[in-house]
């Protein structure tokens, strides 16, 4: 089953799997909410999935999909290697990380290894992954880092998460420390590039509605 909001790039990963002998693709899917419905659907040996996508994001689609079929093995292909999305995506139960701009013949050889029970990441990203340890954020600092990440005010991030003006202040500067840098933007920049930040749209609004 394949599952990534891109149409040109879902078709041509069905053209290129479509290739292969030993491998069928069953469904595809266009989000996190659709791929979760076609794996309870189709039940697939297999699940390759993208990050972002609308609805769910791959890395919840991901828990989601092996809560619900356990026998389905998920792998993420994304564009972003970056540490932090590695080890969400191992919490979530993937059994593979692979980046788009790997080789082609990779994904099939992948698909196979995964299929026989191996779990397959980059040693290279799985090293840089250790470096990087685990999210030091919290769910709150992490919204409103994100929701700062564009530059939003102080007021902005406030109205938009449903917080006191104070409470963003607070949520920042321990996001600040915690990082260890010294504004909320380098706060930012360090935590998508650790992969820490990634909160969909979607679940922002959820957490400005909680």
């Amino acid at each position: 089953m394949l599952a990534e909001d891109q149409n040109i790039v879902r078709g041509a990963l069905a053209a290129l799997l479509g290739l292969e002998e030993d491998l069928e693709v069953v469904a595809e899917a266009a989000g996190g909410d659709e791929a979760v419905v076609a794996a309870e659907r189709v039940r697939p040996d297999v699940a390759l999935l993208d990050i972002e996508m609308p609805g769910k994001d791959g890395l919840t689609a991901t828990a989601e999909i092996r809560a619900a079929v356990p026998g389905c093995r998920v792998m993420i292909l994304t564009t972003f290697g970056r540490p932090g999305y590695l080890r969400r995506a191992m919490e979530a139960g993937a059994s593979a990380f692979l980046i788009k701009d790997g080789p082609a013949q990779e994904l099939a050889a992948t698909i196979r290894r995964v299929v026989a029970g191996e779990r397959v990441i980059d040693p290279g990203l799985a090293a840089a992954a250790l470096s990087a340890g685990p999210n030091p954020l919290s769910p709150r600092e992490r919204d409103v880092l994100a929701a700062g990440a564009d530059g939003s005010t102080i007021a902005d991030i406030a109205a938009r998460l449903h917080l006191s003006e104070g409470t963003v202040r607070n949520y920042l500067s321990s996001a600040i420390n915690k990082v260890g840098v010294r504004n909320r933007i380098e706060a930012a920049k360090a935590a998508e590039r650790n992969g820490w930040l990634y909160t969909p749209c979607n679940t922002l609004a959820a957490s400005a509605g909680a």
